[in-house]
């Protein structure tokens, strides 16, 4: 690579020409749109170059498939590391794909390429396995929650979680009855998490103020009328429960 240490497509062609060749492979540039060529006997591989993984280059080595089931793409080094969640994302997207990945770096006067992973069928039972305990997360945060006012895609305003939930649910408790303990908590309906939200006291909500009692801190008082929709639910069914039980 030269050009004053400019990277150019045509400067991944040697490093992936050499590798191949080295297996026996016959290596040609540019046939019919193809990037880069690999033969051997009846052994058809294909392999697409970019400097950058995008939706282009995805959709590109894709439409390879229909030539053969041996596709890889090629990129430089990326510059976010290899244990970090976008390259984790990454993998997993080529994976499904079906598609290898092969990765090159630039040395002052040399290339380093790595073979991340080859083509190959895509095991989505595993990967689903894989994730089970992170889909039980998601459906448990699902059946916490009482209140459906997120809007989907504001991921910077303030979410209303189940976690979240609870602490309305146990403040709103204390400030209508004064200091209680957990137990009376939970007798409320605030759940069996009640000890742990009130012992951990995440948002500064809760002020224990003799053994095992609690009550409700100044900043819970304040930032609990931020929530009206989430104090009147609970308001709503607490009276319920006050109606069941007299």
């Amino acid at each position: 690579m030269d050009r004053k240490n400019k990277l150019y497509e045509v400067d991944l062609f040697k490093p992936v020409q050499k590798h191949f060749t080295s297996l026996g492979y016959e290596v040609y540039g540019e046939v019919n749109d193809c990037d880069v060529v690999a033969i051997k006997e009846e052994e058809l591989i294909i392999i697409e170059l970019k400097l950058n993984l995008n939706v282009d280059l995805l959709i590109q080595a894709a439409n390879r498939q229909r030539l053969t089931d041996q596709v890889y793409i090629a990129i430089p080094k990326p510059k976010y590391k290899r244990n970090s969640k976008k390259w984790h994302d990454m993998c997993h997207l080529i994976k499904k794909l079906e598609l290898g990945l092969i990765m090159v770096t630039f040395l002052k006067s040399s290339a380093k390429l790595e073979v991340i992973f080859p083509p190959g069928p895509f095991n989505s039972r595993y990967s689903v396995q894989s994730y089970k305990r992170k889909r039980q997360k998601l459906i448990a945060e699902i059946q916490g929650r009482n209140l459906n006012n997120n809007v989907g895609g504001s991921n910077k305003t303030k979410l209303m979680t189940a976690y979240k939930e609870s602490c309305i649910h146990i403040a709103y408790c204390l400030q209508k009855y004064g200091p209680l303990a957990p137990k009376t908590l939970r007798q409320m309906g605030t759940g069996e998490k009640t000890l742990s939200i009130l012992h951990q006291n995440y948002y500064g909500w809760f002020k224990k103020v003799d053994r095992g009692i609690y009550t409700l801190s100044d900043q819970g008082k304040k930032e609990l009328k931020e929530f009206p929709q989430a104090v009147d639910y609970y308001a709503s069914k607490t009276e319920e429960l006050e109606t069941k039980n007299p």
